[in-house]
């Protein structure tokens, strides 16, 4: 199974609301236009990014063949797919329309803590009911528990479909466990902008990022550069970027990027409940950093 097309900024997309709470399509169409001129190299649809928990399925659906639709350059497309119901999950998996899917993104199982083996079990019985290729996500300050290296080496061993990892334990020694246990073709992908560049630097392929949304440009040329070991370069981007991906997630995600994104005029600054909009201080600190920032 050839993984490269996984290597190097995958964008987790927004989903864009228009005051009334339903789906701004012509903005998400904008959007998925902006990431895809302006580097990355591929679609991440229904992440958390995209307020997955506050959408029912028939708009996850819709949402998807949009993206698919918008998709001009053809870049590999990657599904969310993941929940703390293993039975539930795999219900989704076998009722989207995963013609144009390339692979499953799926979040380690949430709120319910399961154990080590439990999580195994988990993605043992996703792999057993599709073909896709899945990569793990591992994100324990939203689950609330983590998968360990070891967990997550042991499901790459063992099972078919799996290709890859989003880590974003924010763990340095964990991060390397993964990339020195890893087997052959087994991608190890950062969940973390701001530690992205080291991470690359001990050996991850890329990164599923929420700054590509809005930082697009600078961000795939900051992850370019530390793949090809350009690592002088790469700093350079990543001092110019760092206050820019604090406020991103100082009051939490997707507010902040969406924020920038109102900013940028490529969508509005719209939730659905409980997300709401950043408070006006970080708003003013928002307005200030994009007034410096060169693109």
């Amino acid at each position: 199974m050839n993984v490269n097309k996984f290597r190097g900024t995958g964008v987790a997309l927004i989903t864009p609301f228009l005051q009334n709470k339903s789906i701004d399509f012509p903005s998400l169409e904008k959007l998925v236009h902006h990431v895809s001129n302006h580097g990355v190299n591929y679609l991440v649809v229904l992440g958390t990014t995209g307020e997955t928990p506050t959408l029912n399925f028939a708009e996850k659906q819709e949402i998807l063949k949009a993206v698919t639709q918008y998709n001009i350059k053809n870049l590999p497309i990657v599904l969310g797919v993941g929940g703390n119901d293993t039975a539930e999950t795999i219900a989704q998996l076998s009722t989207y329309d995963l013609t144009n899917v390339d692979a499953i993104l799926s979040v380690s199982p949430y709120y319910n803590k399961p154990s080590q083996s439990g999580i195994v079990a988990h993605f043992k019985e996703l792999d057993k009911y599709t073909t896709k290729p899945i990569i793990l996500y591992n994100v324990p300050g939203r689950t609330g528990s983590n998968m360990l290296a070891e967990t997550s080496l042991q499901l790459a061993r063992e099972c078919k479909n799996i290709i890859g990892i989003k880590e974003a334990s924010g763990n340095m020694v964990q991060s390397m466990e993964l990339v020195k246990g890893k087997p052959d073709n087994f991608l190890v992908l950062s969940g973390d902008d701001d530690l992205v560049m080291s991470q690359i630097a001990l050996g991850f392929d890329g990164v599923i990022s929420v700054a590509a949304n809005c930082y697009t440009n600078k961000f795939c040329e900051l992850i370019q550069l530390s793949l090809a070991h350009k690592f002088k370069e790469a700093q350079v981007i990543q001092y110019e970027l760092l206050d820019g991906i604090n406020l991103l997630f100082e009051e939490g995600n997707p507010a902040g990027v969406k924020s920038v994104l109102s900013e940028m005029g490529i969508c509005l600054n719209e939730f659905r409940l409980p997300i709401v909009p950043v408070s006006k201080t970080l708003q003013e600190k928002i307005k200030t950093f994009l007034a410096t920032f060169r693109p």
